[in-house]
């Protein structure tokens, strides 16, 4: 997976696209070895299915799939250049080798390998993972050996690979990563974090975790925050207990990014409401219905936070959408 600057947009792929009898003999062909450089094996022929998204950013490609494929294999023929490829979190146990290693991982562990050399995966059911590339020359700055990493275990545990994982399905967003240069952020908060899963230099790792490690954290707090919108006991306290921080550290990642716990909350809570209230489906109910459903129990703070932020009120927002609808 390469790409330039300008073709940064999630790519879909999916079997649905074929006819029924050619699935597999396209997904083999078209995905596996033109995209991938992989071959594919499937669990079974007959009703084979599977789903990929490919986003490309300069210096990092990131794959989201699902399917019943049984064996991946990157063979002799299939090696087109000498990049990182890291496979991470699948759904089901699975088992990797490359370099004479072979290693038996349980299902949410990941496993580096590098493009240069051939190897292969099996996996022990249907799945859903994450696998990405990036160049190996922005990897080996921060890690001792890179090819003794290789077909290694970062078990599931490992802090840094699950907000490795968080951070590729919440950063890769196209509309925050408009520009070239938050682009490449988003690539070196990749680096950061795949350098801490696999064991990072000493100085290389102090500088991932003030970089990569706090982006990742506060990605993930934000997408908590963003799940549990609505609930009642969204606090600083609740948000630090339930990711194992201290609510002082996740006061400073908000302030990093110059805001505040609470201004973020109340911001998204309002754009809820906004959505809510703007959408003719929900026309039919209250507006303090919706104003609790995005997080507020004071009507009259609702209606005065709002007009703020808007410069209208919520009825005035309720009563364009019934104007649009006539």
């Amino acid at each position: 997976m390469t790409s330039g600057a300008d073709d940064f947009r999630p790519h879909r792929f999916s079997t649905d696209t074929f006819p029924e009898r050619d699935r597999l003999a396209a997904w083999q062909e078209i995905f596996g070895r033109t995209v991938c450089n992989l071959d594919i094996e499937p669990f079974n022929t007959d009703g084979f299915h599977s789903d990929a998204t490919v986003c490309q950013l300069p210096g990092l490609g990131v794959m989201f799939a699902t399917g019943n494929t049984r064996h991946l294999r990157h063979t002799r023929s299939l090696i087109k250049d000498g990049d990182l490829s890291f496979l991470a979190g699948p759904s089901c146990p699975f088992t990797a080798a490359s370099l004479g290693r072979r290693v038996e991982c349980a299902a949410g562990d990941g496993v580096l390998f590098n493009n240069a050399e051939v190897a292969s995966v099996e996996f022990a059911a249907t799945s859903r993972f994450t696998t990405f590339r990036v160049p190996t020359a922005a990897i080996e700055p921060l890690v001792r050996d890179v090819n003794d990493a290789v077909a290694r275990i970062v078990p599931a545990g490992n802090v840094a690979l699950q907000l490795l994982v968080r951070y590729l399905k919440s950063a890769i967003d196209t509309d925050a990563l408009i520009t070239p240069g938050l682009q490449q952020i988003a690539a070196t908060h990749v680096y950061d974090l795949l350098a801490l899963a696999l064991g990072a230099a000493r100085d290389a790792a102090e500088v991932a975790k003030g970089r990569g490690l706090r982006a990742a954290r506060l990605s993930a707090i934000k997408a908590d925050i963003l799940v549990r919108l609505g609930a009642r006991d969204l606090s600083l306290d609740t948000v630090a207990k339930r990711h194992g921080i201290s609510p002082i550290y996740v006061r400073k990642l908000f302030e990093s990014a110059d805001t505040s716990f609470t201004q973020f909350v109340l911001s998204e809570r309002l754009a809820r409401a906004h959505r809510l209230l703007s959408d003719p489906r929900f026309a039919d109910r209250s507006i303090a219905t919706l104003a609790l459903e995005a997080g507020f129990g004071d009507l009259s703070y609702f209606n005065r936070v709002f007009r703020r932020r808007y410069g209208v009120s919520p009825s005035d927002v309720r009563a364009a959408v019934r104007e649009r609808s006539d």
